[in-house]
């Protein structure tokens, strides 16, 4: 049986490397051993007395795909994202009519969406988890990435009743690999207690922070209806939630609320960032933490694009998610790397590095997010040791720039392989 596997290509894109034309990457044990032009690899094995077997492909190899923000256990609940809505209320009155009525499984949903992932070239992925049944889709279809159990709806009183309690025994149910963390839904759904104390639960664990963030319009800074002090407010007893303190004249953003909690860092990463204004967007730089662009999931709601120009000519560290089956039409990453494409030269970004920024926003920024590019056990970057984890797209191959350019724009459906630490976890020709 041979040692090593190669993986050869028209085109190699390591993201943490130039591109190779007529590259190849050589994996053994389920890591990378090799990475370069095909001849080269192929000569190196052979000096060292490695036996080696081929796939070859004539498209393009690169680093698997991370789905930055998800839900897989609404899989099941793709009418609802089939749908087009007038607004955030619209949308969350038919999911929440689906929701309600029971019936689904979410479990197999999760499991079925964790199917989708593989078949569109992910490898990882931040799965927010509401109900115990979807808990173990990552774990159980071999992904990588983080699971997050969900926080949402708890007021001060019953979160000082109970809270803590329930959130650590719903942590210690979860199974690992991969890692768990905690996701705080969103600053409108919870009370400041519990927003307040969340992030150093996970922080005390050792997990990873995730949030929504700037996704509905009420979250956006109104300066124009400020009639107080963010820091004033807190010494209030109108301080309870951001609700409430918006209520008495404070026109901060939510960004700014959850910034004075001590949400925000490295260790946490925020899903959409569509309603930021510059100061928000200085916020998230400041505190080193990364926004998942979910642009398929906000047009279908009826919000606003999010300002990627912005963040890429800010220099934000951003990520690409698709959000799930409840909002967005497919789990296709490349979709939301295309529309974003498209958004960020209608919004003025014009640098000629647009494409090859946002396939990294959908590789190692994702992994990035989630604390996962960096380590013995590093993702979603083609470089000798790092695990691989590896996706093939089957566009044509010219110049590196212009095949770049067509991965992000025109590489949706196009996966053909999908390798997950190694194994070959989705072909087309299987």
């Amino acid at each position: 049986m041979s040692d090593v596997v190669v993986w050869s290509a028209g085109m190699v894109i390591p993201i943490t490397a130039p591109s190779i034309l007529d590259g190849a990457v050589a994996v053994r044990d389920g890591r990378i051993e090799h990475v370069g032009a095909r001849d080269w690899v192929i000569e190196t094995l052979t000096q060292r007395g490695l036996s080696f077997t081929e796939r070859h492909f004539d498209g393009v190899l690169l680093p698997g795909l991370v789905n930055a923000h998800t839900h897989l256990q609404y899989t099941g609940m793709a009418s609802v994202g089939a749908g087009q809505y007038r607004g955030f209320d619209d949308w969350a009155r038919a999911f929440d009519e689906v929701y309600d009525a029971g019936g689904l499984d979410w479990g197999g949903d999760a499991a079925a969406g964790a199917r989708l992932l593989l078949a569109s070239g992910t490898t990882a992925a931040a799965d927010v988890v509401t109900d115990a049944a979807a808990a173990s889709a990552l774990h159980d279809a071999g992904l990588h990435g983080v699971a997050y159990w969900e926080v949402m709806s708890w007021s001060n009183e019953e979160w000082r009743a109970r809270g803590e309690r329930e959130v650590s025994a719903s942590l210690d149910a979860m199974p690992t690999p991969p890692a768990v963390g905690i996701s705080p839904h969103a600053p409108y759904s919870l009370d400041a207690e519990p927003l307040l104390d969340l992030p150093d639960m996970a922080r005390r664990r050792g997990m990873r922070i995730h949030i929504h963030l700037g996704e509905s319009h009420s979250e956006a800074e109104w300066s124009e209806t400020r009639t107080t002090a963010l820091a004033d407010l807190w010494k209030s007893e109108h301080s309870s939630s951001f609700t409430a303190m918006r209520s008495r004249g404070g026109g901060f953003s939510s960004t700014q609320f959850v910034d004075q909690l001590g949400v925000l860092g490295p260790d946490c990463h925020v899903a959409h960032g569509v309603y930021m204004r510059a100061d928000d967007r200085r916020r998230l730089r400041a505190r080193q933490t990364a926004v998942a662009l979910c642009p398929r999931s906000n047009r279908v709601i009826g919000l606003d694009a999010p300002p990627v120009g912005a963040y890429l000519a800010e220099g934000n560290m951003i990520a690409v998610g698709t959000d799930s089956l409840s909002s967005s039409p497919s789990l296709d990453l490349l979709e939301d790397v295309a529309l974003l494409f498209d958004l960020a030269r209608s919004q003025g970004y014009e640098d000629q590095d647009l494409a090859r920024r946002l396939l990294q926003a959908a590789t190692l920024g994702g992994a990035t997010a989630m604390g996962l590019a960096t380590g013995p056990d590093r993702l979603v970057q083609l470089q000798s040791g790092a695990v691989a984890d590896m996706c093939v797209v089957d566009v044509p191959v010219t110049s590196i720039v212009e095949t770049i350019d067509t991965v992000a724009r025109h590489g949706a459906g196009r996966v053909v392989e999908t390798v997950v630490s190694g194994r070959v976890r989705y072909s087309s020709s299987l």
